[in-house]
């Protein structure tokens, strides 16, 4: 979202950024989406949220296309992964399994490689392919950007890539200052409906509607002065009565309002808005730009805020922690509450309570007198009938001295917690508070009061106390409940792509992320291993030498390594050895630097070794020693990249044929097929040969140009290829000259077929399913050559490839 609070924020920014040597933001190229690798970090810093989520590095602000898709919860958000001050908007990614523990991502929309100015918004999963847009078995992720206008952009892949629709064609025009689309499933209509803040006749929203996410119809506009930037529009049940369904609509500074909708317009008869959190509801404050995620499992509403007064040597803002929405019936109308999400209850431990404690500091101890914490939660209802206390509540940080970094405050003749109303409920006040390093939420009333705050809390040994107090008389304290609450960060895997189980854990060397996966630097042997065990399996993965001596798969081992490895080994061999024995070798060039795709498998004491996508196994040897054990990764000596562990038996599915080789750019295996990634020309040649011949795959471009199937090749590459572009056109081209070409629209991320006949000098290819060439030529520069697969500017992926 565009933002007119700037100026307030960038002193700040300026200041961080000076702490933060970094490239200024930038748009990227094809070739490096997605943008990585972030800086190493251990989530450890002063002040960084040990659970509430923030941006590995760089800045972050609004939360965008919340979305539970393909088992997980998908956090966007709008991100400088470049500075710690806001420019240049790309769309940040994490995902997590339970909303507590996230994995930080790739960029998810970049600028220079996604068009359009890539502002905040909302996403869907389309279950039902309404869209078309599906080219796989995963549920498309749609979401939705832009300004004066909206565009869509789709991943199929789970979120690792997206492609811009028709190009980023805007599929709304809106002739006025317009941002932060939202859409949402209507389920009583079956289609599609989105809110879009727009400036047009004053603050407020249009509301459209779609059968199919791409072509949308306008249906109204709501009108309000707060109704500014970001708006939300969801369903909840009134008391929990699906019966008594509302309508809330939100803005991004929190306030809302309760009405109904009825496919096409929102009306409410209470007009006035209310507060859903008592923070500094303003961007750069604690609790901005909320949105709620579409399809979260058991069909409840969560929320997550922006809050960017969060900050610290190599990060700026951070997200709130996760909050379940309800509606309930009040004297003064229905109401939103705020409660967080169970599954914080992952991180509890040492917990301890009281109960029937009269606090008096004149005359009474202190009970949580010596207890210590750094991130935790409390728990306290208080008895105010008949209190004589002026104040009362709590320490946070309590240092020895009797000073604490803040101090959460009930007054009782104001009826206020900090300072916001809260009035007591049948003579009682309950409250929930949250600590963490950087940050403070205080939930009261059932949900009914929240209160989302910064607070940069000393860490260090002295300054971990907590402390109940009471000034001016007595109160009782029903109950208080403390709960230490571990950090949510470490567990997951990054870029590591594998579908084995963590969480992962090394034996030995410097593990971190890069954009070309999980990478080691280590003075001997080193293993990183998944928590998967197995026997017999089909297990394989990619190995990048870069100094290392080998790399590998580990396999049947245990938690420090010892099992068997096949590996690379740069002195020229390909090895299967196990602790104390080199069981097979097999002697093949491997150089440093080279890339490499190994795959085993096990049979009871069979063990087989394929390289390169071979068809034949290279090592094909028995042993006995592991019958069992963990799937992991091994580099020795150097240092190393592994990607793409997997088991299973997907991979590349091709014509018989020996080693597989690179030509420029990178290339991978991965279970649904072939991988590759070039800026310019780059190609994937077998070893095999042909002069006539019926040649045949699929290719997909997943972001960029042009991808294709080559042959009559020489060992650089040069000889013909027919390749689909996504300018929209199938070409039949060779070094120097483009010999034939056929107008089709190509989209980017779906699967084409090609098949190519050569008989002499003549070459046809056909496209698709359709009986007749598409190109039918004469060129006859090349008479014979290898085959291969071919990629310019852009990532692309080759499946099934045949030769007959």
């Amino acid at each position: 979202m565009r933002r007119r609070a700037w100026a307030l924020l960038l002193p700040l920014a300026a200041l961080l950024a000076a702490l933060l040597p970094c490239t200024p933001a930038a748009a990227g190229t094809v070739q490096d989406y997605p943008e990585f690798p972030y800086p190493p970090t251990t989530y450890s810093e002063p002040y960084r949220g040990q659970f509430h989520f923030s941006s590995r590095s760089g800045w972050m602000n609004d939360p965008n296309g919340l979305v539970y898709a393909n088992g997980h919860y998908h956090f966007f958000y709008q991100h400088n992964p470049h500075g710690l001050a806001w420019d240049t908007m790309h769309w940040g990614h994490a995902t997590s399994p339970d909303l507590v523990h996230w994995t930080q991502k790739p960029v998810a929309l970049e600028p220079g490689v996604h068009p359009g100015t890539l502002f905040s918004g909302g996403g869907v999963v389309d279950k039902d392919d309404t869209s078309g847009l599906r080219t796989g078995s995963s549920d498309p992720i749609v979401v939705f950007s832009g300004i004066d206008g909206v565009s869509v952009f789709y991943s199929n892949d789970d979120g690792r890539t997206f492609q811009a629709y028709d190009k980023g064609r805007k599929v709304i025009d809106i002739p006025a200052d317009s941002r932060d689309p939202k859409v949402f499933w209507d389920a009583a209509r079956h289609r599609w409906a989105m809110v879009v803040w727009s400036s047009q006749d004053g603050n407020g929203v249009n509301i459209y509607t779609s059968p199919d996410l791409l072509h949308w119809t306008f249906a109204s506009r709501y009108t309000a002065p707060w109704l500014f930037e970001c708006p939300d529009l969801y369903p909840l049940a009134l008391d929990g009565d699906p019966g008594r369904q509302k309508w809330i609509l939100t803005s991004a500074s929190s306030q809302y309002v309760v009405g109904s909708f009825d496919g096409t317009t929102f009306t409410t008869d209470r007009p006035q808005p209310q507060q859903m959190d008592l923070g500094t509801t303003y961007a750069g404050g604690s609790f901005y730009a909320a949105e709620t995620f579409t399809g979260a499992p058991g069909g409840r509403t969560v929320q997550m805020a922006w809050q960017g007064g969060n900050y610290g040597s190599t990060w700026t803002g951070d997200a709130t922690f996760p909050a379940t929405l309800a509606l309930v019936t009040t004297p003064d109308g229905p109401r939103i509450t705020r409660t967080p999400v169970a599954e914080l209850e992952s991180l509890a431990s040492d917990s301890r309570t009281w109960k029937n404690r009269t606090l008096d500091s004149a005359t009474r101890p202190d009970p949580l007198a010596g207890v210590k914490a750094d991130t935790y939660e409390l728990t306290a209802q208080f008895d105010v009938r008949g209190a004589t206390a002026e104040t009362f509540g709590f320490d946070l940080h309590l240092r020895s001295d009797g000073t604490a970094d803040r101090r959460v405050v009930y007054d009782t003749r104001a009826q206020t917690l900090q300072g916001k109303p809260l009035r007591p409920r049948d003579g009682k006040v309950t409250m929930r508070i949250l600590v963490d390093r950087g940050q403070l939420e205080i939930f009261a009333d059932g949900g009914l009061y929240s209160l989302s705050d910064n607070a940069s809390f000393d860490s260090s040994a002295d300054s971990q106390g907590i402390g109940l107090f009471s000034l001016g008389g007595k109160v009782t304290l029903d109950s208080a409940t403390f709960t230490r609450l571990n950090t949510s960060w470490g567990t997951g895997q990054s870029t590591l792509r594998s579908d084995l189980n963590g969480p992962w854990h090394a034996s030995g060397g410097t593990w971190s992320d890069t954009g070309g996966g999980k990478r080691v630097s280590a003075p001997g042997d080193a293993f990183y291993l998944s928590a998967s065990a197995g026997s017999d399996a089909t297990y394989q993965g990619d190995i990048s030498l870069d100094t290392a001596r080998a790399g590998g798969l580990t396999f049947r081992a245990d938690a420090a390594g010892a099992g068997y490895t096949a590996n690379v080994d740069t002195s020229g061999m390909v090895k299967l050895w196990r602790p104390g024995r080199d069981i097979a070798t097999y002697a093949t060039p491997v150089a440093a630097g080279s890339t490499h795709h190994l795959k085993v498998r096990t049979d009871g004491d069979r063990i087989r070794v394929w390289l390169d996508n071979g068809t034949d196994p290279v090592i094909d040897a028995t042993d006995g020693t592991y019958a069992s054990g963990l799937f992991g990764a091994n580099v020795y000596n150097g240092t190393a990249t592994v990607q793409n562990l997997d088991t299973g038996t997907g991979g590349l599915a091709s014509f018989t044929a020996g080693r597989w080789s690179p030509r420029d750019g990178t290339w991978t295996v991965e279970p649904d097929g072939l991988h590759g990634t070039g800026a310019q020309d780059a190609f994937y040649l077998s070893d095999r040969t042909g002069a006539d011949f019926t040649y045949q795959g699929d290719l997909s471009v997943t972001n960029g140009t042009a991808t294709g199937l080559t042959f009559r090749a020489g060992s650089g590459g040069a000889g013909y290829t027919a390749n689909i572009d996504t300018s929209g056109v199938v070409k039949l081209w060779r070094p120097g000259r483009d010999i034939a070409a056929y107008r089709t629209q190509i989209v980017e991320g779906r699967a084409y077929h090609l098949r190519v006949r050569t008989d002499g000098d003549r070459i046809r290819v056909w496209f698709g399913d359709g009986p007749d060439p598409v190109i039918d030529a004469t060129d006859g520069t090349y008479t014979s050559g290898l085959f291969g697969v071919n990629v310019f500017a852009g990532n692309a992926v080759a499946q099934n490839l045949s030769v007959g």
